[in-house]
């Protein structure tokens, strides 16, 4: 009987460890909501916006971007005629990388 409760508590304590340590084992996830890939913009007038979770620092085509505590961002930019690709990179307190593209266009 005591082998099972130790069993037992040393399961749930594993498990509580794993969901607690889980931000450190995942790293950074970025979902960008705005642009849609290969979206037009017939005024050259772009919101961007979206999410970077357990990011420490988030980069438009090397320009940092900043996010709030939950990691949302959102920002309006202008870009001239033609195609443009989007970089988003978002990097984790211990330098793992994720990167998203998106290719729009201006008329």
């Amino acid at each position: 009987m005591t082998r099972y409760l130790i069993l037992a508590v040393f399961v749930v304590l594993t498990g509580y460890g794993l969901m607690e340590a889980w931000p450190l084992i995942a790293g950074p996830a970025l979902s960008i909501s705005s642009p849609a890939d290969n979206a037009s913009f017939a005024g050259g007038i772009v919101t961007i916006s979206g999410v970077a979770a357990r990011a420490a620092q988030l980069s438009l085509d090397g320009a940092i971007l900043t996010h709030d505590q939950d990691g949302a961002f959102s920002s309006t930019l202008t870009f001239p005629r033609g195609g443009s690709i989007l970089t988003f990179v978002a990097t984790d307190r211990f330098g793992r990388t994720v990167t998203e593209t998106r290719t729009i266009f201006v008329p």
